[in-house]
Formats: structure tokens, C-alpha cells, sequence
């Protein structure tokens, strides 16, 4: 019988060794990328750190472009993951405002974080030579934020809770509501202008005000 190609004279235990050697380099390489930039990033010391060979490195990734691309593409869907997955519905007699403020809290705090904001000063600074980059980060990030939101809206509007005519637009409008202000501190500023938690909570709730004023149902 013949065997399974994935399993074929492979020494056991080869492919857990392979994910760790992968995990390693993928750590080695977030660390090299936001604290000196893509250009600045030297692949022989990612080798060093994930006490791997470049050779193994590109035998893993291919390019130097491919290691960050999975690196941007991983963190940054690690973060909307964190924002987006189990968020529990809206009881039929839970309050929305504190839902809403819930939500918004939450993406700020995960979202507003040294490593994320380096990630996309980082990706920021190679848009232009490399716009898989900048692609990847929006994809796994803005985009993904407000189609999660446009759905949990389009249920919310359902439930006569909301008067939206375009769930995606609701969502666009609540996602810089929320983010506006704190983001830019964060990206202009640095670690520094990154909101402590009371501000962000302050933030979240005034945000959250002006789009149920927008888009509130007043009869709910």
C-alpha cells in the first residue's frame, strides 16, 4: 500500500520540529521588523535569534518580503480575532448603549497596543515599495473590523434596535467614531500617546453617544 505523501520517509517527530523552527523564525522576525524596520531588518540576525540557517529561513518563507507579509497578516488577524470572535450577543434584555460601549472599549484597547501600532507604522513606511503589505494589514484589520460590525448592525437592526439603511456605512461611520483620535495619537505620538485605560473607557462611551443619536432607534 502506499503511503500518504504528507507522512512518506518523514523521521518522526520532523513536523513538529518544522512548526517550531517556523514559530522561532516568525518570533525572531516580528522582533527584528518593528524595532528596525523592513529595510533595517537584518535576516542573519533573525537566523541568530531563531537559531535556524537563512537557508531554513527561505526554505520556510521564500523572501524576506514573505516572512513579514505572514508576519503583518498574523498579528494583525491575532488582534481582530481577539476584538471580534466570541462576543456574546445582546441579550433581548440587555442595554445596547453598554453593548455598544462594550465593543468599542474592546477594540480600542486591543487594537491601541506598542506592538500593533509599530506593525503599522512599519507597514506604513513600505506601502509604496511593497503593497502587499499595506494590503494584508487592511484586509486583516479595518476591513475585517467593519464587516463584523456591518453584521452584528445588520442583526441589531433586525431586532428594531437600530434605523440603518446600509449596515456598512453604520459600521464605517462607528469604527472612527471610535478609533479616530486615540489612532492618531498612538501613530503620531508613539507608545506615549497611547490613551491609559480611563481615557479610552471615556472615549469609547462619548463615541458611542454620537452614533446612537445618529443611528439609535428612539422607540427601542
Amino acid at each position: 500500500m502506499a503511503k500518504h505523501p504528507d507522512t512518506t520517509d518523514r523521521p518522526a517527530g520532523e513536523g513538529g520540529r518544522t512548526a517550531r523552527k517556523r514559530r522561532a523564525i516568525l518570533d525572531a522576525g516580528t522582533i527584528a521588523f518593528l524595532r528596525d524596520g523592513y529595510l533595517g531588518a537584518s535576516m542573519d540576525e533573525i537566523a541568530q535569534r531563531a537559531d535556524v540557517s537563512k537557508q531554513t529561513i527561505y526554505k520556510q518563507f521564500l523572501s524576506k518580503e514573505a516572512l513579514f507579509l505572514e508576519i503583518v497578516s498574523g498579528l494583525t488577524n491575532a488582534g481582530s480575532d481577539a476584538v471580534h470572535d466570541d462576543i456574546p450577543a445582546l441579550e433581548p434584555d440587555g442595554d445596547l448603549r453598554a453593548f455598544l460601549e462594550d465593543y468599542a472599549n474592546r477594540q480600542l484597547t486591543i487594537v491601541l497596543t506598542p506592538r500593533l501600532m509599530q506593525l503599522r507604522r512599519v507597514v506604513i513606511g513600505e506601502v509604496e515599495r511593497f503593497p502587499a503589505l499595506g494590503k494584508a494589514l487592511y484586509e486583516s484589520g479595518p476591513k475585517r473590523a467593519m464587516g463584523a460590525m456591518a453584521a452584528a448592525f445588520e442583526r441589531l437592526a433586525a431586532r428594531g434596535l437600530l434605523r440603518i439603511d446600509d449596515a456598512s456605512v453604520a459600521a464605517m461611520h462607528f469604527n472612527w467614531l471610535i478609533m479616530s483620535q486615540p489612532l492618531n495619537q498612538a501613530m503620531l505620538l508613539g507608545d506615549a500617546g497611547i490613551p491609559e485605560p480611563d481615557a479610552l473607557r471615556r472615549h469609547a462611551a462619548q463615541a458611542v453617544g454620537v452614533f446612537l443619536a445618529a443611528f439609535g432607534n428612539r422607540q427601542a
